[in-house]
């Protein structure tokens, strides 16, 4: 199995002035612990990084010797087809997972790949939506509630049968969901139970709440992460 890492972002709304990445949880940077649960995953193979154009021997500094690291493209769909493009030939499972998401644990992962390795063509962990949610037009007006029963807030690491990931980058469509390009060439997607230490930094508050989730953790028994076994 292949992990794709995608960091190649600024991360405007964060403000921190740096690659998004790069900002610290708890003193270590989001693409280090990123890294570590996914080489953690029993599945793991190979892992490349993208990163943005001019870190890459930050990154590298950073993550070891052992990920592969590529340069993202503007658009996170350009650089996820890098990261696609940098892994060996062989490898027909591929999980594509967002720095920004580093608290994702190695469990997460392989629950993934052993989904995708039951058949579908993409694998999305998720969450229950526990507001009410309303579709509203140009003007504001709501056109429909949808039943909350049957709503998700997706994750990553997203898993993928390679052959699908790469027809739906070749079709030529953006998307910041790598399962929505799949859906959209009628690939089967399926949800699984995702995990709330998954959460996604993308602002301020957020990058407390998760810093808050980590001090819970340290604050209880602690035992080595060591790599997972493969049950796929």
């Amino acid at each position: 199995m292949g992990v794709i890492v995608v960091a190649a972002g600024f991360g405007t709304r964060l403000g921190a002035g740096m690659p998004k990445a790069l900002v610290e949880i708890d003193g270590e940077p989001m693409i280090v612990r990123a890294v570590r649960n996914a080489a953690a995953a029993g599945c793991t193979g190979t892992i490349v990084v993208v990163a943005p154009d001019g870190h890459l021997e930050q990154f590298a500094a950073l993550v070891g010797q052992r990920p592969i690291i590529v340069a993202g493209g503007a658009e996170r769909t350009n650089s996820v087809a890098a990261g696609l493009a940098a892994l060996p030939p062989d490898i027909e499972i591929v999980l594509v997972h967002d720095a920004a998401r580093a608290g994702a644990p190695p469990e997460l992962f392989d629950a993934v790949a052993q989904a995708v390795c039951s058949g579908p063509d993409a694998v999305v962990p998720g969450l229950p939506v526990p507001d009410t949610i309303k579709y509203v037009d140009a003007d504001g007006t709501v056109t429909d509630t949808p039943d909350r029963a049957f709503l998700r807030a997706v994750q990553t690491p997203q898993g993928f049968r390679r052959a699908a990931l790469e027809r739906a980058h070749r079709s030529g469509r953006s998307a910041t969901d790598d399962a929505a390009l799949v859906e959209r060439l009628g690939g089967r997607s399926v949800v699984i139970d995702g995990d709330l230490r998954a959460m996604k930094v993308t602002t301020r508050a957020d990058l407390d709440a998760v810093e808050r989730l980590v001090a819970h953790e340290s604050a209880g028994p602690t035992t080595p992460q060591t790599q997972r076994k493969c049950t796929t």
